[in-house]
């Protein structure tokens, strides 16, 4: 499974970064004497952030009086274009209105946050837009109109109306909240960055002023931003990059911009991102162009299009260093197939049964979804002595849906065994199943259990559990149409929507061949349906830096595609898909 170098790698020859330590904090460059006085202390957030005289955005003065005119912000170029951004700090309690009194007259049309207002307790942003309604900060009136919660990132627009001069203009906003950046450090991979970063250039309308970008102090993640832009427009302009002279340039429009070692490298990492799979993503009405269907011409392009990607996917290493909680040998009893285990960063941990090591442990990993994370549990089908864990984490856990991909036995085989009863009730541990009804849909049994806890003395806790068990998936291949994997995938939707969205627990026998398809067209659907767009590519690759092996084979994979295909033909009738 050895390929290219991972992206954390120093062995490719973009990596050879230098580090950031050689690079100038940049206090030479200019005076700070507006940010230092007295009166506009208190609108600084830290007191060692500052912008430069020389480089500050000036607001007009309000009545005449001159510290009116400060605002803890500065301009900052991109690649080819001068003052493309605004880096600002995150809006203090009391500067949110010189905030908006600057978006209004640099006639921004997009605020990008890196920042949430709180991390780790710590205020790290002052909340600067109503939750819903509108709200006035100064002369300036926003109102929400709309809000989008993704995975990675938050969208909501604006509408921004200034009440002075009895002015009537309405403007549209867009705020993009990256909502995923971790306290400490960087993001475990740049895709999401990637996504976010393309999304902001197709939100930010031609004519519009800067892109406000801000995090809580306006140079970490804000630096890392601007660069990563400024960065991926280079590669396309010059087929090379310059992070160490485009750092260097606008730290002398800001002092500290991209802080860390770290945060360095991330952009490197980001760029290496890029360089390798480029821009994977795919409108809707482009798809079958994508897919060659057009036989006639040269019915093998198609499959060397998709041999070629799952080919690069196949070579994204397995990062064994990170499966050493599984390696245990007494979880290695655990599971079917020794390759398939999870990654300590994102197992699901159970709770320890006193005085009994490793019952912590189940071989099952939190997968993300397309607009919450941790919205699966990918897992093998249980073994006779993993049974127990199973139902423990099931209910730990919250689930009240089970996606079953396997039937118990296939070819002779014992492939999942059978965690249910066919009638009454069984026990395992503290949990008790009882079977209620079990009914055939077209190839899909839906079973609901009652589950129930008992612990000791203390009163039950009873829960209903349903499970959608697909039969019309083989071991060797794929199903024979999309359309049974489209309406599970909306059966599951609709129970889940029912119940609240807690996690779906998802198996098949070792739980990344069929479950890892399963959770990847589950994503693709929703942000097919959401936005128009799909990346089959990018979707395989992010489950498989969360679970190996998600996704098996070349097969499951152009399926995937396949199913996204019949998808959009059986709903174009009555979509705006086409």
């Amino acid at each position: 499974m050895e390929g290219p170098p991972c992206i954390c790698g120093e062995s490719h020859p973009l990596l050879r970064a230098v580090s950031s330590e050689s690079l100038t904090p940049g206090y030479v460059q200019g005076t700070f004497e507006m940010a230092n006085k007295e009166e506009n202390r208190e609108k600084n957030r830290y007191p060692n952030i500052l912008p430069y005289d020389h480089s500050r955005v000036i607001l007009t003065q309000v009545d005449g009086v001159s510290p009116s005119d400060y605002i803890n912000a500065s301009y900052i170029d991109g690649y080819k274009e001068k003052n493309k951004f605004i880096a600002a700090q995150g809006p203090k309690q009391e500067t949110v209105n010189d905030f908006w009194r600057m978006v209004w007259e640099q006639k921004s049309a997009v605020i990008v946050m890196l920042t949430n207002l709180k991390e780790r307790k710590e205020d790290k942003c002052y909340q600067y837009w109503p939750d819903q309604g509108c709200w006035t900060y100064g002369n300036i009136r926003v109102s929400v109109e709309d809000c989008i919660v993704l995975v990675d990132y938050t969208i909501r627009k604006f509408c921004v109306q200034s009440l002075q001069d009895g002015c009537k203009a309405l403007r549209l906003v867009t705020q993009l909240h990256f909502t995923s950046w971790p306290d400490f450090g960087v993001p475990f991979t740049p895709i999401g960055m990637l996504k976010f970063l393309k999304k902001v250039k197709a939100l930010n309308p031609a004519l519009a002023g800067p892109i406000v970008v801000h995090c809580s102090a306006g140079v970490g993640r804000t630096g890392t931003f601007i660069v990563i832009d400024a960065m991926i427009d280079m590669m396309h302009a010059e087929q090379k990059v310059d992070v160490f002279e485009f750092v260097s340039r606008i730290r002398n429009q800001r002092p500290q911009m991209v802080q860390t070692d770290m945060q360095y490298s991330f952009i490197y990492q980001a760029l290496l991102e890029y360089y390798l799979y480029g821009d994977t993503e795919l409108d809707v009405s482009s798809l079958e162009k994508h897919l060659q269907t057009s036989h006639s011409a040269a019915p093998n392009l198609v499959k060397i299009g998709l041999e070629e990607e799952f080919k690069k996917l196949t070579n994204v290493r397995i990062m064994k260093e990170n499966m050493r909680t599984g390696n245990l040998p007494a979880n290695m009893k655990k599971a079917r197939v020794i390759q398939i285990i999870p990654y300590d960063f994102n197992r699901v941990i159970l709770s320890m049964k006193r005085g009994q090591e490793y019952t912590d442990y189940i071989n099952a990993s939190f997968i993300d979804g397309y607009r919450q994370k941790d919205y699966f549990i990918a897992t093998q089908g249980p073994l006779p002595h993993t049974v127990e864990d199973f139902w423990r984490m099931v209910w730990e856990w919250k689930c009240h849906t089970i996606v079953m991909l396997t039937e118990v036995q296939e070819r002779e085989q014992e492939k999942c065994f059978q965690y249910w009863p066919s009638e009454g009730s069984v026990t395992h541990g503290e949990i008790t199943v009882e079977i209620k009804n079990d009914s055939l849909l077209d190839a899909i049994s839906v079973r609901d259990f009652i589950v129930t806890y008992n612990q000791g003395n203390q009163e039950k806790q009873s829960r209903l559990v349903r499970q959608f068990h697909f039969h019309g998936w083989p071991e060797i291949g794929i199903p024979a149409e999309g359309k049974g994997m489209i309406d599970l995938i909306a059966a599951v939707q609709k129970q889940q929507q029912q119940t609240g969205n807690h996690p779906i627990t998802v198996h098949c026998s070792a739980g990344a061949g069929r479950t890892g398809t399963f959770i990847a067209l589950s994503n693709i659907l929703e942000r097919v349906k959401a936005e128009g767009l799909l990346d089959v590519f990018q979707a395989v690759k992010s489950l498989r830096l969360q679970r190996p092996h998600m996704v098996q084979t070349l097969e499951q994979y152009e399926f995937c595609y396949r199913v996204v295909q019949d998808f959009i033909d059986i709903f174009s009738d009555y979509a705006n898909f086409k």
